[in-house]
């Protein structure tokens, strides 16, 4: 798909990451593999990298520091949820401490 990515013109992919969350939250770190041999691969074809679903404050930090040229991160649902308990200005606030 990647390659068929590349081939429509486009700039850039997004890593669907629900499968990353679900063995991340199993304790198996093993899972982001898939997601690391990917970005490699668009990093190779000059694609950038978008990733999103369940990423959260549990997982973002490790998911980030696995996949090089990361550009991009859809946390809108887990920032919300989360900031209904912590509230909004602090987890926007720990969310960029985590994806320095």
């Amino acid at each position: 798909m990647i390659e068929g990515a590349k081939a429509t013109g486009t700039d850039r992919i997004e890593l669907y990451t629900e499968e990353f969350a679900h063995q991340y939250s199993l304790g198996n770190q093993n899972g982001i593999e898939p997601y690391t041999k990917a970005a490699i691969f668009a990093n190779e074809l000059s694609l950038g990298i978008n990733a999103g679903h369940d990423l959260s404050l549990d997982n973002i930090k490790f998911f980030k520091e696995n996949i090089p040229g990361l550009l991009e991160v859809s946390i809108g649902h887990a920032l919300i949820s989360e900031a209904l308990y912590l509230g909004l200005d602090n987890v926007v606030n720990m969310y960029l401490q985590k994806l320095k």
